[in-house]
């Protein structure tokens, strides 16, 4: 390995660390899948080998780098609070689509029906940009709002969703567990952030990290974008 190779992955794993990628939960709380990525356990909570989190995480870019290279869509999946606005910027700096309010059940099982959904909202929302809605009284016009409002938290980020995506990006395979299942049913590939309580054996590419913290999301979210613009 010449040293150029090293120092990039000493600045990778430097980066890391000062993200705070390598802190899991407590070892009380590990899933027994992630226990080859634990190097040690202070104060009662278990930290991430860094070259191993390193190691995960290229295994995920090399396949992002292949669905650029196909231009497949990448859906992405954010809803804790911690992982909101970083999903929606990362999925907006490519152009793709993103779930940051609750999951609807249905998106990946069941896209013909969510389609008629998605397209119910972008009629609405074309109405009334038009001006299309002026013919309605006030009381029945707020009631349209209130129903655009509602449609645009659920669907405004899947709003140009032509078909199932190509592939998942989720922050929390735990947290997004129905999201994780419909995707396995449906036969599309996920990668995720996911820590150390998760179960990361029905996870195609998982990255075992801290995905609690925003400094850590946004590390993990940024190298994804990276290897999806090379």
């Amino acid at each position: 390995m010449t040293n150029d190779t090293n120092d990039t992955k000493n600045n990778l794993s430097e980066a890391m660390v000062k993200a705070g990628v390598h802190f899991g939960y407590s070892k009380s709380r590990r899933h027994p899948s992630t226990a080859p990525f634990i190097i040690a356990t202070k104060n009662k909570v278990d930290i991430i080998d860094p070259e191993k989190i390193s190691e995960l995480l290229d295994k995920a870019k090399e396949f992002i780098a292949k669905l650029a290279k196909e231009n497949k869509k990448i859906l992405f999946v954010g809803t804790k609070p911690e992982a909101k606005k970083i999903i929606l910027e990362a999925a907006t700096l490519l152009d793709m689509p993103y779930v940051t309010e609750r999951w609807i059940g249905g998106i990946l099982t069941n896209f013909p029906e969510i389609k008629k959904r998605i397209a119910k909202y972008n009629d609405l929302r074309s109405k009334k940009e038009k001006g299309e809605l002026d013919k309605y009284t006030k009381k029945e016009r707020l009631m349209i709002d209130r129903e655009i409002i509602k449609l645009e938290n659920y669907f405004g980020g899947i709003s140009n969703l032509e078909k199932a995506p190509d592939a998942l990006l989720i922050i929390d395979s735990k947290k997004e567990h129905i999201a994780a299942t419909e995707a396995k049913k449906s036969g599309i590939p996920v990668i995720s952030l996911s820590n150390t309580d998760t179960n990361i054996k029905s996870i195609d590419y998982p990255v075992v990290g801290n995905d609690g913290s925003s400094s850590s999301i946004k590390y993990f979210t940024n190298e994804i974008v990276k290897a999806y613009k090379i």
